[in-house]
């Protein structure tokens, strides 16, 4: 069940990244969206480790 807090994230993709990503998330026993979520998460993960831990004091 689709959780109404979460935010929607539309993007476009052209045809030969939108095939890459599903066959690594296949690959790795991911949907696409699950994939998509691990790389958003490694991505902020990395980026806090270099630069320290982002602050939601001023999220919207």
């Amino acid at each position: 069940m689709r959780n109404k807090n979460n935010k929607h994230l539309g993007i476009e993709v052209d045809p030969v990244l939108h095939y890459k990503l599903h066959y690594i998330a296949k690959f790795e026993g991911r949907s696409a969206n699950g994939q998509i979520l691990y790389l958003i998460r490694q991505c902020i993960k990395k980026f806090e480790l270099e630069n320290g831990e982002i602050s939601l004091d001023n999220k919207d």
